[in-house]
């Protein structure tokens, strides 16, 4: 019996067992990473959307295609938001101090926010891959980077390869495992062969002998390379169990292994030439939409509106529209005149934001590479640097920017609290301990600390298990006409997916509410 492919897919009844048979039926070109389609228009209807970061400009870019009149407020002079690359001419003014211009080389470029797309953040890449923003390979993991650690152990001071920690603190582990389970010192509930298996197992895992014994290998790195005739290659030897715990490189500092987590999972990727160029081709699509130096002072729901209050170059000024969808970060929004229930507003106050920093500096040669072999991934401290990011592109070239530090919490606020001058100097004196390259190869740095960058700050919204059921829900709702988007209102804080999807779902909320339509925002399947 023949059948019409028009039948055969009406016969599979749901979308979701449709496009499947459609991919099959060669119907379809493309698989799209994310599908979003609403019908309805929205035509006649106006909405004011209070910044042009990545959730205000994916939420106009969305409810353009519906046909809604849409205007966009941004306080700054550039959209994107925390989606910042710098790059030469950019310029930064903090809270309490002066403008800083950067002067890097034409090419070179730092994210001082967000520079990291893992590879399951499906809607990330969908937008890439739909505006036509190329990507590369973020190289997050490299066990040839360093842990380096302060203190008085016999490891401490020095600049240790990550690879040598990870394989001496997996193959100590695996031992002490081992021999608890040969012993019989573990209760495992398992069968005889079952446990030989698992033994088998730990050998492998821990490099062990055939004595169930850690001893270094090839996996921690050479002392002298192998190479041609008589170069077998010399093995460094091990550090002890002990010399490691005791120089604290055993410590959370340290120990937050990235392959395991799993947004920082690899693959993972960044847009070629800055994640701001996500930003750009956005405003590629509704710049038109955007007005820039427009700082929000008020917001008021009204019977059948909501009213803007803001002021810019020319003065005071208001804007009335039937609805509005605020991605204004919570600090911020919080001294914004409003008419907000009052649980809104106390979720507003509320919700802190995470205080951290960053310093991207540029060097006349990239010595990481030419010198260490260092191609891409981070180094780890337990001082104030925190961390040291190696750039994951243009490798092999003459000269290279990398984050000189990347900090969190108090120690972020205590290099917040410094100078330019004297973060550059802070940078300098802790990084040479590592790279003594420093002091001849520098050249110029910017730093950026979020929580005193104004319309942001703080660098990506904090919860706890309490105000998740409390504060985040009620942020997730209409406050009768303003709707509420940004990283804050969705569990991928810190993330641009995050900005994404929460623009996905309000604006598939609010039009829900327009066309009055019964539409649930689908949720995202990661593979």
């Amino acid at each position: 019996m023949s059948i019409s492919r028009r039948e055969f897919l009406t016969r599979t009844g749901t979308m979701a067992a449709a496009y499947p048979a459609m991919l099959a039926l060669g119907m379809l070109q493309e698989a799209p990473a994310h599908a979003f389609s609403l019908n309805g228009s929205g035509k006649g209807k106006h909405i004011i959307i209070l910044g042009a970061g990545l959730a205000g400009m994916a939420a106009a870019y969305e409810l353009l295609k519906l046909g809604y009149q849409c205007t966009i407020l941004e306080a700054r002079q550039r959209s994107g938001g925390r989606v910042w690359s710098i790059r030469k001419g950019a310029t930064h003014t903090e809270t309490d101090l002066p403008v800083q211009t950067a002067t890097f080389d034409e090419g070179l470029y730092f994210n001082a926010g967000p520079s990291r797309i893992p590879h399951h953040h499906a809607l990330t890449l969908h937008y890439c891959r739909e505006l036509q923003v190329p990507i590369q390979v973020y190289n997050n993991i490299n066990e040839a980077a360093y842990f380096f650690a302060e203190g008085k152990g016999s490891l401490s001071n020095r600049k240790i390869r990550v690879r040598e920690i990870h394989n001496d603190l997996r193959g100590y582990t695996a031992e002490l495992l081992a021999k608890a389970i040969d012993q019989h010192k573990l209760d495992t509930g398992l069968t005889t062969e079952d446990t030989q298996k698992i033994l088998e197992y730990l050998r492998a895992e821990g490099g062990l002998d055939i004595d169930k014994l850690y001893k270094a290998s090839d996996r921690r790195g050479y002392i002298e390379g192998p190479g041609a005739g008589e170069l077998p290659g010399k093995i460094a030897p091990a550090h002890s169990l002990a010399d490691i715990i005791n120089s604290g490189l055993a410590d959370p500092d340290f120990y937050n292994v990235s392959e395991y987590v799993y947004e920082l999972q690899m693959t993972m990727f960044q847009a070629i030439g800055g994640n701001d160029q996500i930003p750009k081709a956005f405003e590629k699509k509704v710049g038109q939409c955007i007005h820039f130096g427009c700082e929000v002072t008020g917001i008021h729901n009204q019977a059948e509106s909501v009213k803007i209050s803001y002021k810019d170059s020319k003065g005071a000024k208001e804007i009335v529209a039937d609805y509005c969808i605020c991605t204004i970060p919570t600090p911020v929004l919080s001294n914004v005149d409003n008419n907000f229930s009052s649980d809104v507003s106390r979720a507003i106050d509320y919700i802190p934001y995470m205080i951290t920093g960053k310093i991207g500096m540029q060097f006349k040669r990239r010595f990481w590479e030419e010198d260490e072999h260092i191609y891409g991934g981070i180094t780890h401290t337990n001082n104030e640097l925190t961390q040291i990011f190696y750039p994951s592109y243009d490798y092999l070239s003459k000269k290279g920017i990398l984050l000189g530090y990347y900090n969190f919490n108090e120690k972020a606020r205590q290099t917040g609290s410094l100078s330019h001058q004297q973060r550059e100097k802070l940078a300098m004196d802790k990084g040479r301990l590592i790279h003594p390259q420093y002091d001849k190869e520098f050249e110029s740095s910017f730093s950026v600390s979020w929580h005193k960058t104004p319309y942001s700050m703080g660098g990506w919204a904090l919860y706890n298990s309490a105000t998740r059921q409390s504060h985040y829900k009620s942020l997730l709702k209409a406050d009768k006409r303003v709707y509420f988007a940004g990283e804050h209102t969705t569990y991928l804080n810190a993330w641009m997916a995050g900005a994404l999807e929460s623009a996905r779902r309000t604006v598939t909320d609010l039009h829900a509410r327009v066309s009055e339509q019964r539409i649930s925002y689908p949720i995202t399947t990661n593979i």
